[in-house]
């Protein structure tokens, strides 16, 4: 049976505080355990006032601290930011306090301009992606040899376990990346509007599975799939929370525009351009809306269309109380 994870954003509700996500974050991560869910992962976003998940490293320490089975990880860590070493040793870190349950999810993405400028103040180049993530696996597997640029540094501490690694993408290059370093394969199916992102994720899908050579972290292939769902008991509340979402994603000012993520009240009295109207209808492709019948009903189609071991789903709705609704839901449906 597939299995379930969750990725979370810290979303900061309207009316409510920074400190509040967090805390609701660790609520959900809680129940999701107890559901059975297999992993909970920390998005990672900067300079977004309504998401507290700045730092998912942090927050992963906090909720593998807070329960006890459930794998807990990073959807992901933006990589191109970052040395390779210094990621090794966070998540060996992580690896060292709680083992086996640590996922190490791994992205492109750079941001918006500001965000990738201050990141990269004074670096003159970055690494190729795939460099880095060749170097990363190396330091977590201590195979830093005489004709590695770095011989003779060791990622600290040295532990008998690593964790899993995840590639995040929306391309088939990545997915033959993750294939041939042995690593799971997450495509973002909310991350794009339109219709041929289906071709796409099953082309690579398909790829990674045919050159996947076994690893430290993982033995078998895995392809999971992540998408935006809003579920409620039924139709009409799940589409109320769906227009939340809906002017969410429009994203104005690089989502500097909303300090907390809107309720349904603020998304029905804001004043929609047709231009946004048009945004909203393309927005409507990254997202699964419906009561648990519908919208299990389009989740199983996906699962066989990508042949998919686990669901990454991403409840983005207003309430933390709804969230909670919704992976009870959900748990019921799949579990």
């Amino acid at each position: 049976m597939v299995k379930l994870g969750i990725l979370d954003y810290a979303q900061i509700d309207e009316g409510t505080s920074a400190q509040a996500a967090l805390q609701h974050t660790i609520a959900l991560a809680q129940l999701a355990e107890s559901l059975g869910y297999e992993r909970f992962w920390m998005a990672e976003h900067h300079n977004v006032p309504a998401f507290a998940s700045s730092s998912p490293e942090l927050i992963m320490m906090r909720l593998a601290d807070a329960t006890s089975r459930i794998r807990i990880g990073s959807g992901g860590v933006m990589l191109p930011h970052y040395s390779p070493y210094k990621v090794a040793e966070n998540f060996r870190v992580l690896e060292a306090f709680h083992p086996n349950r640590i996922d190490l999810g791994m992205g492109n993405t750079i941001g918006t301009p500001i965000v990738n400028r201050t990141l990269n103040e004074n670096k003159e180049s970055k690494l190729n992606y795939e460099q880095s993530i060749v170097d990363l696996t190396k330091y977590l597997n201590d195979q830093v040899d005489e004709n590695h640029r770095f011989h003779g540094i060791t990622a600290n501490p040295v532990i008998p376990t690593v964790p899993q690694m995840w590639l995040l993408s929306t391309s088939v290059k990545s997915a033959k990346m993750a294939a041939k370093l042995g690593g799971g394969y997450t495509f973002g199916l909310f991350l794009l509007a339109g219709i041929d992102k289906l071709n796409i994720g099953i082309q690579a899908a398909k790829a990674y599975r045919e050159a996947f050579k076994p690893s430290p972290f993982m033995p078998e292939p895995k392809v999971s799939i992540a998408q935006m769902v809003v579920v409620a008991e039924t139709n009409e509340q799940a589409e109320a929370y769906a227009e939340s979402l809906d002017l969410w994603l429009l994203g104005t000012d690089n989502f500097g525009s909303l300090s907390e993520f809107p309720s349904v009240e603020t998304a029905r009295h804001y004043q929609y351009t047709q231009e946004e109207k048009a945004m909203i209808q393309a927005n409507r492709t990254r997202m699964v809306v419906g009561d648990i019948e519908m919208v299990t009903a389009q989740l199983n189609e996906l699962i066989t269309q990508f042949k998919a071991d686990e669901l990454l789903l991403i409840p983005l709705i207003p309430g933390i109380e709804a969230r909670k609704k919704a992976i009870e839901l959900l748990a019921g449906s799949f579990i």
